[in-house]
């Protein structure tokens, strides 16, 4: 049986750093049936809603697991401890519930999985992982964007 863990937003939470959601009313439908486990990594991992906006500087979430990079905010100050403790909070969700489908925000410096903003706040996008994307691939889960899944249902 297909088990889902979804980005909190993509439920219509108001997690978001600016206090909205992105609702996908199609992965609504799956936490409705319960058929779905929701998280937002950077809420489970202390910061609060509304908050600054936050980008990945030096690299992507890869080069932050390792210390290479910083996840920080609009401010300059650096959220990366609260980055990295979601996004073992979620892996320790994905895990227990034994989850078999997951499907993160695109482009969050938390969620992205295919690109991320580059850490200048000017709109860039580069390619890379978020921080719980990253930790989620290294521990053999593979992640998909809102869309690719709204796809790959639309050919099932």
């Amino acid at each position: 049986m297909k088990k889902y863990l979804i980005s909190a937003c993509l439920v219509g939470e108001n997690v978001r750093y600016d206090a909205k959601n992105c609702l996908q009313h199609k992965l609504k439908q799956l936490l409705d049936t319960q058929q779905a486990v929701v998280i937002c990594p950077e809420v489970s991992g202390g910061l609060s809603t509304p908050r600054q906006p936050a980008e990945i500087v030096g690299g992507d979430g890869y080069q932050v697991l390792r210390g290479q990079a910083k996840v920080k905010d609009a401010n300059g100050d650096d959220v990366s401890a609260e980055f990295i403790l979601g996004a073992e909070k979620t892996l320790k969700l994905a895990q227990y519930h034994q989850v078999t489908h997951i499907i993160l925000k695109a482009n969050s410096p938390s969620c992205g999985s295919q690109m991320i903003y580059d850490g200048s706040f000017s709109g860039h996008k580069i390619s890379g992982k978020g921080v719980t994307a990253a930790l989620l691939e290294q521990h053999g889960f593979s992640v998909l964007t809102e869309d690719e899944f709204l796809k790959q249902l639309a050919h099932e």
